[in-house]
């Protein structure tokens, strides 16, 4: 299967805002449409620090990954973090995510980041599962911490 895919520019927020509403509500993530819009639209207004990707047709697309950029000196440079990925229910498990996150990992491989990082729902297996197929381990000794300022 093959999927077209896209850098997101302005002309993509309500195709982007709309799919990452549905996202959040799929997994309980609870965020205003306002606050939806205020973390999305300097992505596609062109800031350095992410890149947003649709896939799936043009006019209809089924759908996007959003990647924050980093840097490491433990890995040499630019590093990448996948923010999210969300595919609409009714076409998972077609291969799609596997061909976006390839294709954008590629590019950004060519562009030269030097690593990708993301996290993961402890048990989502069948997820860890796809993660895996494309190259994603779990690091040795290191755990993500995070913590919020607000």
């Amino acid at each position: 299967m093959t999927s077209a895919i896209h850098l997101c520019g302005p002309e993509d927020a309500n195709a982007l805002l709309t799919m990452v509403a549905q996202f959040h509500e799929e997994i309980g993530i609870e965020t205003s449409a306002e606050e939806r819009e205020a973390s999305v639209m300097p992505i596609l207004e062109g800031t350095p620090l992410a890149v947003a990707y649709l896939f799936g047709p043009k006019n209809a697309p089924v759908g996007y990954l959003i990647i924050s950029f980093g840097w490491s000196l433990e890995l040499g440079g630019m590093d990448g973090f996948l923010d999210e990925i969300w595919i609409r229910p009714n076409v998972r498990k077609r291969g799609l995510a596997q061909e976006a996150l390839n294709s954008v990992i590629g590019a950004l491989k060519g562009a030269g980041l030097k690593a990708i990082h993301l996290e993961v729902n402890r048990n989502d297996g069948a997820t860890q599962s796809l993660y895996r197929r494309l190259g994603f381990h779990m690091r040795d000794k290191y755990a993500l911490m995070t913590r919020v300022l607000s």
